[in-house]
């Protein structure tokens, strides 16, 4: 399984959406610094995770999602904060 993951950071107030196999450990990674765009935003929240069936699954969902802007599908599925 794959999973597609949005985080929320506190200090840059952005959202930013992932794929991964683990979200708590690539969570932990993010939260480490280790990223280009999240080292920015640490520390990083887990908001959601939608599991799919497969990696191109995954993509599709993070770039549909990504296209509409990450908090506008946050409010239209009522998972915001």
């Amino acid at each position: 399984m794959k999973y597609m993951y949005i985080l929320y950071s506190n200090s840059t107030q952005k959202y930013y959406a992932g794929i991964a196999d683990n979200v708590l450990k690539r969570l932990d990674e993010h939260n480490r610094g280790k990223g280009k765009y999240t080292s920015k935003g640490v520390p990083w929240q887990l908001v959601t995770t939608i599991e799919c069936k497969s990696r191109s699954e995954a993509m599709a969902l993070e770039k549909k999602i990504k296209k509409r802007g990450i908090k506008r599908y946050l409010q239209d599925n009522n998972k915001l904060q």
